[in-house]
């Protein structure tokens, strides 16, 4: 049984909840709000201006725009502003004004927008491939942010001069099951899919756009921990169901329409910590499906209670075996340092997917102290897993899954460098939808886009097709960067890169 489907395909009959099924098709999605941030502010003195018309003429970007039958221009699209490249290409409207009527300068927003990982370039970029669908030109950086270490300080080695590949013969769809033990073939189109969020941690419009966007994509999204909802049924076949500590939301019904259960057993953001749901997250709807007291605190314990080694390990995969044998299982395990050999275990523990949650992961609802100090980053985890499982001759015979502070297409690329096989995303995804890195995800209002959060009124705030639209565009933009990136090493298939640490050098290492 394989679940392959035509990288072109467009799905336009009605799903079992009433919306479109949704389509892989690349549309445009503005921002929801008035007036989207931007790296700069463009101000137009309506004293000076002529209405001449020649800004909007040179302008590439279509800041500048005066509708047929107005007199005047409407207010700049300030976040389609590239004016230092404007600057280099001689199209700076600024130069180009008569009368002196315009003004740009960076906006105070952006300079305070981001941290070092996730940097103000890397968020408009993102805002920008899920609106478009396309890769941003101009200075922003999309590929790396400025956090001094991991990812940021890894480049790959392009060849100079060499034979490029035809991006239309390059495939980067990956198997999720590589073992021959009776269990379906699934294949993804894409080396990627979506984090486990459970309801009460973001919205049921956030779980919705993540499931549907993964449907168009076929790949994955996951249900996190806290229970599989009803409206998730009609994408059931693109839908990972997450067994945590907690047990909150675990049945056995929804186990048997899973395509793939996950057992949690740690996540790199907080290892040594179950998941927490603090009590203004707890709705009645969320304590429903939880089997909860509405309004409490909500935290799962670490570890599981049941199993404290590889046998009882096998004891839980024997136990998805017998209530859904077509079902893949996946390990979720945080990166202490014997992460080797916990990848191991899970391999002849039973699991189809290795799936490893490094350090820099997590949403603001992870404790600081946790997640900055205890997990192994996962540049430092993948090879040393994806080594030991070469010397343990079982390789090809693992699929070697991870997350953990993936935040560019250009981050999954060299995680693949490394040695794994694909990545989960979660941190894009909610910045493709919104997300301005507050760091309140915690709290049931706190959620300024209304993303992270179960308070009716907020929820209101993002449409489901508007949200699945943005994930769709954000994954072709990733597609398109990844294809580049093989043709740009003459390749064909994303297995290729798969391990190739020869491509790779650390800025902080001299190499001939």
């Amino acid at each position: 049984m394989s679940l392959t489907i035509d990288p072109h395909r467009k799905l336009v009959s009605s799903s079992e909840d009433g919306l479109p099924v949704p389509q892989r098709e690349v549309k445009p999605a503005p921002d929801r709000w008035r007036n989207s941030l931007g790296k700069y502010q463009v101000k137009r003195y309506d004293e000076l201006c002529i209405k001449c018309g020649k800004c909007a003429e040179v302008c590439p970007q279509g800041v500048h725009v005066k509708p047929e039958g107005y007199a005047d221009f409407i207010r700049p699209l300030e976040s389609k502003c590239t004016a230092a490249t404007c600057k280099e290409n001689g199209t700076y409207c600024v130069d180009i004004c008569p009368q002196k009527a315009l003004r740009v300068d960076v906006l105070p927003l952006y300079e305070s927008l981001g941290d070092f990982r996730w940097t103000a370039d890397l968020i408009l970029s993102i805002w920008h491939m899920a609106e478009t669908g396309e890769v941003p030109e101009g200075e922003l950086n999309y590929k790396t942010g400025n956090s001094g270490g991991g990812f940021d300080k890894i480049d790959f080695v392009f060849p100079e001069g060499g034979k490029r590949t035809n991006p239309d013969e390059i495939n980067v769809s990956i198997p999720l099951n590589r073992r021959e033990d009776g269990r379906p073939k699934i294949t993804i189109d894409l080396p990627v899919y979506g984090g486990g969020m459970s309801f009460g941690s973001v919205s049921p419009v956030t779980i919705l756009s993540k499931a549907r966007a993964a449907t168009a994509w076929n790949t994955f999204s996951c249900t996190g921990e806290g229970g599989y909802i009803e409206r998730l049924v009609p994408y059931k076949d693109h839908m990972i169901t997450q067994v945590a500590t907690g047990l909150f939301g675990v049945r056995e019904e929804t186990i048997r329409r899973a395509r793939i259960v996950e057992f949690k057993y740690a996540q790199g953001a907080k290892p040594g910590l179950g998941g927490h749901l603090l009590g203004d997250k707890n709705t009645p709807a969320v304590a429903a499906m939880r089997g909860a007291v509405p309004g409490t605190s909500l935290f799962s314990p670490f570890p599981f209670h049941s199993v404290y080694s590889i046998e009882d390990h096998k004891k839980h995969i024997d136990w998805i075996r017998h209530v859904n044998p077509n079902a893949l299982v996946s390990a979720k395990v945080s990166t202490p340092n014997d992460v080797d050999m916990v990848a191991v275990g899970s391999y002849f523990a039973g699991a189809n997917i290795v799936h490893l949650d490094g350090s820099y992961g997590g949403t603001g609802a992870a404790p600081e102290i946790a997640k900055k100090n205890i997990a192994m980053p996962i540049e430092y985890a993948i090879p040393k897993v994806a080594q030991f499982l070469v010397e343990e001759g079982i390789r090809d015979q693992v699929t070697l899954i991870v997350s953990g502070g993936i935040r560019t297409a250009y981050d999954m690329a060299k995680a693949i460098a490394l040695g794994a096989d694909g990545v989960v995303i979660g941190t894009p995804e909610m910045v493709a939808l919104g997300c301005i890195r507050c760091g309140k995800c915690e709290s049931g209002k706190g959620c300024a886009r209304g993303i992270a959060t179960t308070d009716p009124g907020m929820v209101a705030k993002m449409n489901i097709e508007w949200g699945t639209q943005r994930l769709v565009n954000m994954l072709n933009a990733w597609r398109t960067q990844m294809i580049d990136i093989l043709s740009r090493f003459g390749m064909s298939d994303v297995s290729e890169l798969r391990g190739r640490t020869d491509l790779l050098k650390h800025q902080d290492y001299k190499h001939s």
